[in-house]
């Protein structure tokens, strides 16, 4: 399901909710252990997993970029520094498995947003099909198709 954009006092969200079938614990394993993380986001390595905590973006050239962990609750909400923005992962148990909602918070829209919203898009798509057991054929052409919804979702905001 594509992300809805909202906007409020010149702040943008865009709101991705996903269903898993599997427990919380798994997926927030997902999202905090690092063997797992590369798996569906290898520029990303958790450092210090704690409120003021830090994540690194590995530029792929040798740099850095430090993250601050802005929210954290064990099992149930990891937020960090997205550049200038932010993105926030909550869980939640459901009956058959677990709600993820991914919330990023844009102060402005660009053309390399669209980029990053097919990006956090296919994201999900992969922690979903990584959890199922399943491989995905090419995540690039995955993220091309969403690209193109992305990039039709934002016509009105750039």
């Amino acid at each position: 399901m594509i992300a809805t954009i909202q906007k409020e006092d010149e702040i943008y969200t865009a709101h991705y909710e996903r269903h898993f079938h599997h427990s919380v614990e798994k997926v927030w394993s997902m999202l905090t252990d690092n063997e797992l993380l590369q798996q569906w986001f290898t520029e990303l390595q958790v450092v210090d997993l704690r409120k003021d905590g830090l994540i690194k973006f590995d530029m792929q050239d040798g740099t850095f970029i430090d993250m601050k962990i802005l929210d954290f609750e064990p099992m149930q909400v990891l937020a960090f520094e997205w550049g200038k923005d932010s993105v926030r992962f909550e869980l939640s148990p459901v009956s058959d498995g677990c709600r993820l909602v991914f919330i990023e918070t844009l102060s402005s829209f660009t053309e390399h947003t669209i980029k990053d919203l097919a990006g956090w898009h296919v994201c999900l798509e992969v922690i979903e099909t990584l959890l199922d057991g399943r491989t995905m054929a090419s995540r690039e052409d995955t993220w091309k198709v969403w690209y193109v919804k992305y990039k039709e979702l934002l016509k009105t905001f750039l």
